[in-house]
């Protein structure tokens, strides 16, 4: 399972790649293995703004259905839409080519919450 040192996660399995006020947000390797061959990804609506912590749209796997939580404060403002018709590059490529949306941060300071790669393998374990 691969957890990489350059991001940050959170305690419902989402990694966040912070660049200046912009966020690329995915859901883990742990994550993706836990649900399984994931068929559909329900996003939220693009340019709309949420809370962190916040249900923004949902992850349909074979067996399961999960929410994706927004890890920070911000608004939708770029969505992969790649994953419409390929939903399982999340099971192969979860931190590369299976993104699932940037946001626009409002309130950086919340990025402290977040957990970095350590703590997220132990959180795991």
């Amino acid at each position: 399972m691969k957890v990489l040192d350059d991001l940050l996660y959170t305690d419902e399995h989402e990694w966040v790649k912070i660049d200046g006020n912009l966020a690329t947000i995915g859901i883990t390797d742990y994550a993706q293995g836990e649900l399984g061959d994931i068929v559909f990804i329900e996003y939220p609506e693009l340019n709309s703004s949420y809370n962190k912590g916040e249900s923004i749209g949902t992850i349909e796997a074979v067996k399961t259905v999960a929410d994706i939580y927004m890890p920070l404060s911000g608004m939708i403002v770029e969505l992969n839409e790649v994953l419409n018709d390929n939903p399982d590059i999340v099971n192969s490529n979860p931190f590369d080519e299976g993104w699932m949306l940037k946001l626009q941060i409002s309130n950086m300071d919340e990025n402290l919450n977040l957990m970095n790669a350590e703590k997220y393998k132990t959180f795991i374990s």
